[in-house]
């Protein structure tokens, strides 16, 4: 009993304190300690250099290739002026009258080709706030709209996305980017659909009510296009590369080459389908990545500030993450934990919504779509695999249901990117997060409902 109330106060703690904006790199080791002790295992020492710290190595050497080349690649689409040429492109074509659709899209395309999140903040707020005031749209609108385009189908749903929410799911199943295609496109219609719905009803009870842009100021935004961005058939070479790469790496080259050798100790003992994934995402980033620096050499006024500085992003937010799979895996190593595992697991007889309902929890604790999918899996993955092929679920399934799961509650007000992003928009949470509760929370949950009823009929496709 004391065992299952540690871990409890463990995950309590860590949600308050997380929320209250302690950084995990600091709280995760020592609540999991915690937890160790509170359930009755003194040995504190060993447990963080061989079970701590092990967790958090491994997830580093599985994952740093696409932390880094991710973040050196948004770097380069920023400095470049080639997201911000992208962004301005999709708002041109579509104009003032379809200002929502716009900037949804806008940050769409630039998440689908690999770009950060962060980055495409950045990119595209300054373009929205000139189009949603010439358009008379209210400002408090933007956060939904960029969270839309940018945070929920493009991140976890559409086949192929580079995300992170996409990444993680590989390891643990031995799966790609490619997932259940079928089965993420329906999720991202869906996601989409209903988003745009309520931004476009919000819009119009605002326009009915008299209310137009709001009393804000330009806060001297640059929104005139920079004579240094590219055309946009530059800017976009990049970005398709990464998706037609890494479809060509997993479908065609890696399926035929000769990988028995990966047998062998020298290589961990693994096999082609652990590592293709990665393979083929890093393949894919850093043939980009060569392409972008190749295409806009004569716009670089410091290539290797930004390749430094792209590098330095990746370091916070993959050891973030590593130090929540770190905390997952001294969770799942205590006794206590059987008794939560059983809990998580018997939440439904249905395998799909015990793993969707356990994701979503974890991000909604940490605040964090890749950390909670992280946590979740580091701590169930191996049950559900097993339960998996027992019941015939594919790992192809409960990859895409893990995915779009990671993408509900991580939403939830102490989120970083929403902090971020309200802060970038000189907005409160009281103004603009009720549409993003709407557009990133209970869009993408009622996408997972229509995922899980596909997947239990028909499996994946």
């Amino acid at each position: 009993m004391m065992g299952v109330f540690g871990i409890l106060l463990s995950l309590g703690l860590l949600m308050y304190l997380a929320f209250r904006g302690y950084s995990v790199l600091v709280i995760a080791p020592l609540l999991a300690l915690l937890a160790a002790v509170v359930g009755g295992d003194p040995r504190v020492l060993a447990t963080f250099t061989q079970v701590y710290m092990v967790s958090l190595g491994g997830f580093v050497a599985n994952y740093f290739p696409v932390f880094l080349l991710g973040a050196i690649f948004g770097r380069l689409m920023s400095d470049s002026g080639s997201a911000s040429a992208i962004a301005r492109s999709i708002v041109n074509r579509l104009g003032a009258s379809q200002a929502l659709l716009s900037v949804v899209m806008a940050c769409a395309v630039l998440t689908y080709g690999g770009v950060s999140v962060f980055v495409v903040v950045f990119a595209s707020y300054p373009v929205a706030a000139a189009l949603f005031r010439v358009a008379g749209t209210p400002k408090r609108l933007i956060p939904g709209a960029i969270l839309l385009g940018g945070a929920t189908f493009t991140l976890s749903g559409v086949p192929g996305t580079p995300s992170l929410q996409n990444a993680i799911p590989m390891a643990f199943f031995g799966t790609d980017a490619f997932a259940a295609p079928g089965l993420g496109s329906i999720a991202g219609v869906v996601m989409l659909v209903l988003g745009m719905a309520w931004l476009n009803g919000r819009a119009r009870r605002a326009a009915k009510a008299g209310e137009g842009y709001g009393d804000h100021p330009l806060e001297h935004l640059d929104t005139a296009p920079s004579v240094h961005e590219p055309r946009l058939i530059v800017a976009l070479t990049p970005l398709v590369m990464v998706l037609v790469v890494n479809a060509v790496m997993t479908w065609y080259v890696i399926p035929t080459m000769d990988l028995a050798y990966l047998s062998e100790p020298k290589f961990g003992a693994t096999t082609a389908n652990s590592v293709r994934g990665i393979w083929a995402l890093t393949a894919a980033l850093s043939l980009a990545i060569t392409t972008a620096v190749i295409l806009h050499w004569p716009r670089w006024s410091d290539l290797k500030g930004s390749l430094n500085q792209g590098t330095l992003s990746s370091l916070l937010p993959i050891f973030n993450t590593a130090s929540e799979i770190g905390y997952g895996t001294v969770i799942a190593s205590l006794a206590g934990f059987a008794v939560v595992q059983a809990a998580l697991v018997g939440i439904s007889s249905n395998l799909l919504v015990s793993e969707a309902v356990s994701v979503n929890i974890m991000a909604g604790i940490t605040g964090s779509a890749a950390g909670g999918l992280s946590l979740a899996l580091g701590m169930l993955s191996k049950t559900y695999t097993e339960m998996g092929a027992a019941a015939g679920v594919s790992p192809e399934l409960l990859h895409r249901v893990a995915a779009i799961a990671c993408g509900g509650l991580d939403s939830l007000p102490h989120n970083g990117a929403v902090i971020t992003l309200l802060g970038i928009c000189r907005l409160t949470h009281r103004e603009s997060y009720m549409d993003i509760f709407m557009v990133s929370v209970v869009g993408p949950l009622i996408a997972l409902a229509v995922v899980l009823v596909a997947g239990s009929l028909f499996g994946a496709f």
